[in-house]
């Protein structure tokens, strides 16, 4: 089976990510479509599995097979955690109504180290890019701080919301480079303090709920298969 037609024939939530998602999209923003994709039971049998991602068929998307969509929100990966928390739904089948329903199972106090290593990674190519030119890529900077912001609310609530909501006007003047980099800086320190200090006292379990997600997966699996009889 071809890998577009597992898109096009088997996606079971499809969502809009990005500017647009977050709530920072101006006019040339792109619309950056992300999926997830339920590939045939049946496919598993044959010595060439299907694939664990799909890039496309259109443009700006990307979509994964639920079992691997899975694993990499159970480690806690910010993009895919992101992914499920998206205001702009698109399309969910029963399936995906039910992964939907799991969002709560899989965030776990591991969202700390894993959302503070991305932006640990991200600030210093904003840095090195800084030494090299002179000024940063302000549109990395503003999704930074989107991100920084978006994981220090998490670890305070319990909940992750990923739409900037009334930030929106203050990161743009980032993105249009009103704001001067030390300051901007200050705001990337202050928050990562401010996401270390929620985490101490967050009310999110330790881990995730590892067997309900994999109950989801089995049960999906068995009702894939028993179509193909």
């Amino acid at each position: 089976m071809r890998p577009e037609t597992l898109v096009r024939d088997h996606t079971v939530y499809a969502c809009v990510m990005g500017s647009r998602a977050f709530g920072l999209a101006t006019e040339d923003s792109d619309t950056d479509r992300r999926g997830v994709f339920l590939a045939p039971t049946a496919l598993f049998w044959r010595f060439d599995k299907p694939p664990t991602h799909v890039e496309g068929p259109a443009e700006e998307q990307f979509s994964w097979e639920l079992e691997r969509f899975c694993e990499l929100a159970l480690r806690a990966n910010p993009s895919v955690l992101e992914c499920l928390h998206s205001p702009l739904v698109e399309y969910a089948d029963d399936t995906g109504r039910e992964l939907l329903d799991l969002r709560g199972a899989f965030l776990s106090r591991r969202v700390h180290e894993t959302f503070t290593r991305y932006a640990h990674g991200q600030r210093r190519k904003l840095e090195a890019h800084v030494r090299a030119h002179g000024a940063p890529r302000w549109k990395h900077a503003v999704h930074l701080l989107r991100l920084l912001t978006s994981a220090r609310d998490l670890l305070r609530t319990g909940t992750l919301t990923i739409d900037v909501g009334d930030h929106r006007g203050p990161l743009l003047a980032v993105k249009r480079g009103e704001v001067p980099w030390p300051e901007v800086e200050a705001r990337m320190t202050r928050l990562e303090r401010e996401a270390g200090e929620a985490a101490r006292r967050t009310p999110l379990p330790a881990g995730p709920d590892r067997r309900r997600v994999e109950d989801f997966l089995v049960r999906t699996r068995r009702a894939s298969a028993l179509l193909t009889r």
